[in-house]
C-alpha cells in the first residue's frame, strides 16, 4: 500500500475519575491519533503515553512532534506491503515505541479493510470474544476499594487488578483478600518499588495473588529476576518489555512468570504478535494491556487478545468505564460472562468521532 496522506491529532480526552497509579495522577488521557490513507482505504491508529514522561520516557506532545517532524515525513509516499516492512523502515529511528505504534496500528487497520476482513480474524484470532478484567486505581480509603471490587465482581469481570503505590498499605490488599477470598486478584506496582522493599513483597507473597505486575524499575530485567527467585507469586513484566529482544532476555534469565503485551509499548501490533508467538513457543503465558485509549487504540488490543497464548483476562475496557462519551465508535460494551466482543467489520472495527476529536484537539498536522 502506498502511503498517500497522513493526518495527526494530539487530543486530550477527559476522564470520569482521576487515574491514580504509582507514576502519578491523570485527569485526562492524551492520545496521538494517526490517520493513514493508502490504496483507497483509511486506517486509524492511536497511542496514549502519559502527558509527561512518567510511565516511560515518552509523552504525548513529544510523540506528536516526532510523528509530525520525523516519522510521518519519512513514511509519506512509501509503499508498505507488510507490518514487518513498516517495522524494518522505522527501525532506523531509536526507541519511541509509542509513536511508532500509532503508525503500525493504523497500517494494520487499513490492511484489514483492504482485505475485507476483521483484524482479529486476519491475524489468526481463535474467536471474537475475549475475557476482560477490572482495573481499580488508588482510591482514598480501604472501604472505597472494597466497594469498587464488589461492584466489579457484580458486573462479571473475570479478575481484579489493584493499582498499588507507596501511599497504599499492605492492610489494603489483606482487607480485599479477606473480603473476597475467591476472586482472582493481582496488584500493579507500575515500577514504584525497589529490592529494598523485599519484606513487603514477601508479605504480598502470602496473599494468593495471581501475579505482581511490574514491581521494580521500568527498564529493569536483572533485579526482577532476583525478586522472582525470592517469591512464589509470579512476576508479570509490563514496562520492561519494549521489544521482542527484551522479552527473549526476560525469559532467558527467568525474570517473570507472565508478560503483559501493550501494542503501544512494544511499537505496534506487528511486534506484539511477534512477542506473543515467541512466548507461546517458550510456554510463557501472556495477556494484553492498554493505556485507557479510545476505541481506536483498544481495537488493535482487542484483536491481539483473541490469539491463542492469551491466558489471563485482559485490560480492555467498556467505553463507559472511563469516558462520559468515548471518542470512538461503536461503543465497547461488556457482554455476558465478563467478555468483550471484537467487531465483525473490516479493520479493527472502530473509527474516531471527528466532532469530539476536533473539539478536544491540542495540535494537528497533515502530510
Amino acid at each position: 500500500m502506498l502511503i498517500e496522506n497522513i493526518a495527526l491529532y494530539h487530543v486530550r480526552m477527559p476522564l470520569l475519575e482521576p487515574w491514580v497509579t504509582a507514576y502519578g495522577r491523570q485527569d485526562s488521557i492524551e492520545s496521538l491519533f494517526v490517520r493513514l490513507r493508502a490504496a483507497g482505504v483509511e486506517g486509524w491508529g492511536e497511542c496514549a503515553p502519559a502527558p509527561g514522561p512518567l510511565y516511560n520516557a515518552e509523552y504525548t506532545a513529544g510523540a506528536f512532534a516526532l510523528a509530525r517532524d520525523v516519522l510521518g515525513p519519512y513514511l509519506s509516499g512509501q509503499e508498505i506491503t507488510s507490518g514487518a516492512l513498516l517495522q524494518h523502515r522505522l527501525a532506523r529511528f531509536k526507541g519511541n515505541e509509542f509513536a511508532k505504534s500509532a503508525f503500525d496500528n493504523a497500517w494494520w487497520d487499513a490492511h484489514a479493510k483492504r482485505e475485507g476482513c476483521p483484524l482479529w480474524s486476519l491475524i489468526g484470532g481463535t474467536g471474537a470474544a475475549t475475557a476482560v478484567g477490572a482495573d481499580i486505581p488508588v482510591l482514598d480509603t480501604i472501604n472505597d476499594t472494597i466497594a469498587r471490587v464488589a461492584l466489579s465482581k457484580e458486573q462479571g469481570y473475570h479478575r481484579v487488578k489493584l493499582k498499588f503505590n507507596r501511599d497504599c498499605s499492605l492492610d489494603l490488599i489483606r482487607s480485599v483478600r479477606a473480603a473476597f477470598p475467591e476472586i482472582t486478584l493481582h496488584v500493579d506496582c507500575n515500577s514504584g518499588f525497589t529490592l529494598d522493599d523485599i519484606a513487603m513483597f514477601r508479605a504480598l507473597d502470602e496473599l494468593d495473588l495471581a501475579m505482581i505486575e511490574q514491581p521494580l524499575q521500568y527498564d529493569d530485567l536483572i533485579s526482577h529476576a532476583e525478586l522472582q527467585r525470592a517469591l512464589k507469586t509470579p512476576i508479570c513484566l509490563d514496562e520492561s518489555i519494549t521489544s521482542l529482544a527484551r522479552a527473549q532476555k526476560a525469559i532467558d534469565i527467568k525474570a517473570c512468570g507472565w508478560i503483559n503485551i501493550k501494542t503501544s509499548r512494544v511499537g505496534g501490533l506487528t511486534n506484539a504478535i511477534a512477542i506473543h508467538d515467541y512466548c507461546a513457543a517458550q510456554s510463557l503465558p501472556v495477556w494484553v494491556g492498554g493505556m485507557l485509549e479510545s476505541g481506536v487504540g483498544q481495537g488493535t488490543s482487542l484483536a491481539l487478545s483473541t490469539l491463542s497464548n492469551i491466558h489471563y483476562a485482559c485490560d480492555i475496557f467498556p467505553s463507559a468505564r472511563f469516558y462520559e462519551t468515548d471518542f470512538a465508535e461503536p461503543d465497547i460494551r461488556l457482554q455476558d460472562k465478563g467478555t468483550i466482543q471484537a467487531p465483525s467489520t473490516p479493520g479493527h472495527g472502530f473509527r474516531p468521532k471527528m466532532e469530539l476529536i476536533d473539539r478536544h484537539c491540542v495540535n494537528f498536522a497533515e502530510l
